[in-house]
């Protein structure tokens, strides 16, 4: 089992970096993770409604293009399914049940991602409503992945 991190736009604060470094770390005992960190396109703050979807159509093909045919896909976006820590839990583990062999989770850019992305996810999950900068989601996103293989070793950990 692979667990695999797709995020559009590059980590520069380094409390960030260290905090999922730590994470990271942790997984290690569970998973391999491989983080693809993507470029993200550049754009004005007056760019139309078109420029907005070009931007989109672009950082989709580059995320289509990390995706494999064994990934179970989960996509960060605020219209998905609201879960607790134990239901992600229960879904990765009935993702790994299922034979698929990469658990590959995406954040999209600062508009958030291409509709092409979201149709191909097995499953969308949001944190919620309110708006994260896409770096601190991928902290908490990598916080609740190492909570999730927890819960399914019966660790304190998660209480």
């Amino acid at each position: 089992m692979k667990v695999k991190l797709i995020t559009v736009g590059r980590l520069k604060e380094k409390y960030l970096k260290l905090g999922i470094a730590e994470y990271a770390k942790r997984l290690s005992r569970f998973t391999k993770l491989e983080q693809i960190e993507l470029p993200d396109e550049k754009i004005s703050d007056t760019a139309s409604d078109a420029e907005k979807q070009q931007i989109l159509s672009k950082e989709g093909a580059r995320i289509l293009d990390k995706i494999g045919e064994r990934d179970y896909i989960i996509v960060l976006a605020i219209e998905g399914k609201e879960l607790d820590s134990k239901e992600l839990s229960q879904k990765l583990l009935a993702a790994t049940v299922q034979g698929y062999s990469t658990l590959t989770f995406i954040i999209g850019g600062s508009l958030g991602l291409d509709q092409r992305v979201k149709d191909c996810a097995h499953l969308q999950v949001s944190f919620g409503r309110m708006t994260l900068p896409h770096q601190l989601m991928k902290l908490v996103l990598i916080e609740q992945i190492y909570r999730s293989f927890m819960i399914q070793q019966g660790s304190p950990y998660h209480k």
